[in-house]
């Protein structure tokens, strides 16, 4: 039997698509690309905003008319959000949401008549991303308990959870036996970690630098709130945890973010910001990457808050990279019912000014690295007869393609 899998979304989903994938391989399905003809597609599923919604049912629709006699098995946020309308499409023909993920391998095998597969026990799935030779990307928490005013991640993905360390250490001795040598923790609120077993994130870093075989961490997103002096300090000690972190704004405004139910603000924010640099970087040396998330006009966002945004960006923070994106309404949310609704085209504008600040910022950060000794991951994509890979502090690197250098790693003068 054929299958083809996509997904959209966060590396969350990304890491939860390869581990359907793996299990379904091993329990005998082949495993083909999207555009294929197939006898089932997997599609994982995104709403994080309306464009993503429309994205994830065009899949659906194109998926039936790639293969019309194809069952469709539909998961992921829109599953979870917009599951009464999927049912409608053409195709469908078992949507999981949120609490059903642990049946999808066990639904699927039974519909295509492959071996047993069993389901996965807990509310919980564990996953891990495997296909890149370099780099995993490993589940460690899953759901949110904020609630912020405009977000639909705790309806789409429930409340903050987590998996035992010991399940993931097991985990990430078994990354570390595919010869992958850096993992990529990602979670909804990763730095919740322990909410429901108890244990802590900072335990949890510290369980998996034992790990053998694995070179590299990088935390793929933290709320400034949850950095804490203790975790910075340890990480700064000298582990395998990089100088590399993503951490939410969404807005440099203390006035919105109060108003959405952020749990922090920006004298907060910028405390975390100097306590790392100041455990980390040395004069001469290499920087800290900061990527910075960063909503556009949430309701109620005046010019003068965004300029506050904008001044607090680039003045105070500095960052390496913005990644920037524009409120989008979503029902259910209490932001929705606000009647202070941006216009499109100023979030268009104010979009393009930030994202025509993170170029500025990048290449400022890019520039005083010119001349530093870096470590570099060597990944296994050859173009145009060259390779890249990422220095500790995530920049990119090429050179003409080894093959031997392949998934090791080696110091270059940037």
């Amino acid at each position: 039997m054929k299958i083809a899998f996509t997904t959209l979304g966060c590396k969350l989903n990304f890491a939860e698509t390869s581990t359907y994938r793996r299990a379904l391989v091993e329990a005998g399905a082949e495993a083909v690309g999207w555009n294929s003809p197939a006898d089932a597609y997997l599609i994982n599923t995104c709403a994080v905003t309306e464009h993503a919604e429309k994205k994830s049912r065009n899949l659906i629709q194109r998926a039936h008319r790639l293969a019309p006699a194809a069952s469709i098995y539909v998961t992921g946020c829109y599953a979870e959000l917009r599951g009464a309308d999927i049912g409608l499409l053409p195709g469908v023909r078992r949507i999981f949401g949120a609490a059903e993920k642990g049946q999808i391998v066990g639904a699927v095998c039974e519909d295509l008549g492959l071996g047993a597969c069993g389901t996965f026990p807990g509310d919980t799935l564990p996953a891990w991303s495997s296909g890149e030779r370099t780099r995993s990307f490993l589940k460690v928490q899953d759901g949110c308990d904020n609630f912020c005013a405009y977000c639909t991640v705790p309806f789409a993905r429930g409340r903050s959870r987590n998996l035992p360390i010991c399940s993931l250490v097991r985990d990430a001795s078994e990354i570390a036996a595919q010869g992958i040598r850096e993992i990529v923790l990602t979670g909804v609120n990763t730095g919740d970690f322990g909410r429901s077993t108890g244990e802590s994130f900072l335990s949890l870093l510290q369980a998996l630098q034992d790990v053998e075989g694995i070179d590299r961490y990088r935390i793929s997103s933290i709320e400034p709130n949850l950095l804490t002096d203790e975790i910075i300090d340890w990480i700064a000690s000298g582990t395998k945890v990089l100088p590399h972190f993503h951490i939410p704004l969404q807005t440099g405004s203390d006035t919105l973010l109060k108003r959405v139910g952020r749990r922090y603000d920006t004298a907060l924010f910028a405390s975390r910001i100097d306590k790392v640099r100041a455990a980390m970087e040395h004069p001469g040396g290499r920087k800290v990457f900061f990527g910075i998330d960063v909503i556009v006009g949430l309701p109620g966002e005046t010019d003068a808050l965004f300029e506050e945004t904008y001044r607090f960006l680039s003045e105070r923070i500095r960052p390496a990279f913005l990644h920037v994106f524009p409120y989008s309404r979503r029902p259910g949310t209490r932001a929705a019912t606000w009647p202070d609704q941006v216009q499109d085209r100023i979030k268009t504008s104010r979009v393009a000014r930030l994202e025509a600040l993170s170029e500025e910022l990048h290449a400022s950060f890019i520039t005083a690295h010119k001349g530093l000794r870096a470590p570099v991951l060597w990944e296994s994509t050859s173009r145009d007869g060259q390779m890249s890979g990422f220095t500790d502090n995530y920049i990119k690197v090429t050179r003409p393609y080894d093959k031997a250098l392949v998934g090791t790693i080696t110091e270059v003068t940037l």
